[in-house]
């Protein structure tokens, strides 16, 4: 898959897995799982950029005697999700048209 490509789609899925509720790094990379694997190398950037462009913010909570990191959708995070269903109709169509059966006279 294209690298630029696969880089939209994983920043998606991350604002998607924490769209209903905060959640921290690893609880993200166990709910994104089933649909694709994500490592801690891949997602922590991810999860940087999106806070550097205000689609997340950040807040730490002691847990177990230790801080961890939560994230929380932003306004911008869910306007990049309707944003992107918007643009996943025209891939669709794209797709349908690479993938269309012709009959080809000659």
């Amino acid at each position: 898959m294209d690298i630029q490509l696969k880089r939209g789609l994983l920043d998606v899925c991350v604002l998607a897995a924490i769209k209903n509720t905060d959640s921290y790094g690893y609880q993200i990379i166990k709910d994104v799982k089933p649909y694709l694997e994500i490592s801690e190398s891949t997602l922590y950037p991810i999860l940087k950029r999106l806070e550097s462009s205000m689609m997340l913010s950040v807040y730490s909570v002691e847990h177990n005697g230790r801080l961890r990191k939560y994230y929380r959708i932003t306004e911008a995070g869910r306007q990049r999700l309707v944003e992107f269903e918007e643009e996943w109709k025209e891939i669709e169509a794209v797709y349908r048209f690479i993938v269309r059966k012709e009959n080809i006279d000659d």
